[in-house]
């Protein structure tokens, strides 16, 4: 799963000019993406924003839509795989021409929705079916399905840690440390991975496991409402705390501003790293690297944030991005047609190892563990996101963006000046002034 943010003015440009597949002019329609009663009625060319640039190269893709054809004759789909996908679908977004289906950019707030996007129903009505209706949830409206949802962990080599003598997992973020330390000692392997350089690694892994730690799961909804999301005890404070530890520590790589993230994956297959935080839909690409590196797949796990409440682990489980219809699309009937069948008969989350967006379908192999060991999974609540964002926006720190991370390894290993304490008493600071602004 790339998440590069590479992108030369070229790209820009081109970005601008050359976009196809979605046709109409005018001001936005708010007419529904009804999912479609007769498929042979529906019909049209259509194009598919996408991020997974790997599987439009390698001919996945093409092959999904030539299984959606078979159900779908008339609709002819068409792929448009995008590295940077943020950055350019964003721009693309000044524009009416972004593509029939797109997955929504972060970058969009919630609340503009329905300038962009078609409702596809009535939030009442979709969430008996799906997963995740809250993260696109407009007054009432559903604008976005997920593609799948991922649960929160750390990603780490089984063997390398059983031969540091580590076989249960951590209950505290304090075992957690030592835990790494004995993998550094008695292995000589890197403990943990930042993967800094790329970024988006230092940002929604730790972000989404607000609500691990707490195990509740209107978590993110309450910095809403605070003016100290760092304060003693609460998730961020426990989350970047831990980062803080493990870099301040040396438990990670010795240079972060040299981590590659495709090379992170063979790391940790051949046990040269232990350890990483990233949703559960790492664990099938770790596993595949094992795979190309000749060691055994199995060697790879996911254990949960190292807190307990009760006894018990918990674990958030979170929308990865949502599939949304272009609110200027002159076929929207054939975009929703493509949306219900990728999220319904495509294969594509079990595929993935992920949790599919439909409720009636079972966990996955991958988290089995999870399953054995009775972590408590949270679907996160989103109720709150646009208000979030809005002070987040507003406090310019970017829970969602690597910036503020990466300063915080920065103070940790000594690169910048600093305490813990007074980084995250500005953090606060920004935060209950943004909230005073934003009108929280």
């Amino acid at each position: 799963m790339g998440r590069k943010t590479t992108l030369s003015t070229a790209l820009l440009t081109t970005a601008m000019l050359t976009v196809a597949g979605c046709s109409g002019a005018g001001a936005p329609s708010n007419e529904t993406a009804t999912a479609p009663s007769d498929p042979g009625a529906v019909s049209g060319t259509i194009t598919v924003l996408t991020h997974r640039t790997d599987l439009v190269q390698n001919g996945t893709m093409k092959k999904y839509a030539a299984e959606f054809n078979r159900t779908y004759p008339k609709v002819k789909v068409k792929f448009e795989g995008i590295t940077d996908y943020e950055g350019e679908v964003k721009i693309r977004m000044n524009t009416e021409n972004y593509g029939d289906v797109l997955m929504i950019p972060a970058a969009i707030s919630k609340g503009d929705y329905p300038k962009f996007f078609a409702p596809l129903g009535s939030t009442a009505s979709l969430r008996n079916k799906y997963r995740f209706t809250d993260k696109t949830d407009v007054n009432g409206k559903t604008y976005g399905i997920a593609t799948f949802g991922t649960a929160n962990g750390f990603v780490y080599n089984k063997t390398l840690w059983k031969k540091a003598g580590v076989t249960a997992w951590p209950t505290t973020p304090q075992q957690f440390l030592t835990d790494l330390r004995a993998v550094g000692s008695k292995t000589g392997a890197t403990p943990y991975y930042t993967n800094f350089k790329d970024g988006w690694p230092l940002s929604s892994p730790w972000t989404n496991s607000v609500g691990s730690v707490s195990c509740d799961a209107k978590a993110f909804d309450a910095l809403a409402a605070t003016d100290e999301p760092w304060a003693a005890g609460g998730d961020l404070n426990v989350i970047d705390t831990l980062l803080y530890g493990i870099v301040h520590g040396g438990l990670a790589e010795k240079d972060p501003t040299t981590t590659n993230w495709e090379n992170s994956k063979t790391l940790l297959a051949k046990g040269k790293t232990g350890s990483m935080l990233l949703g559960s839909w790492a664990i099938t690409q770790m596993r595949d690297a094992a795979k190309k590196a000749g060691t055994d797949p199995d060697d790879i796990g996911f254990m949960p944030f190292p807190v307990q409440k009760a006894g018990h682990f918990c674990a958030t489980l979170l929308s990865d991005y949502q599939q949304a219809v272009n609110v200027h699309s002159s076929h929207k009937a054939a975009a929703r047609a493509w949306i219900d069948w990728f999220t319904e008969k495509s294969g594509y989350s079990a595929s993935e190892g992920a949790v599919s967006p439909l409720k009636a379908v079972k966990l996955p192999s991958t988290l089995q563990g999870y399953v054995d060991n009775d972590v408590t999974m949270i679907e996160r609540s989103e109720a709150k996101t646009a208000d979030v964002n809005a002070i987040d926006n507003a406090s310019e720190i970017g829970l969602s963006k690597p910036d503020y991370r990466q300063k915080l390894v920065d103070l940790a290993r000594g690169a910048q000046k600093g305490s813990l304490e007074d980084y995250f008493s500005d953090l606060d600071k920004r935060w209950a002034e943004a909230r005073q602004s934003a009108g929280s």
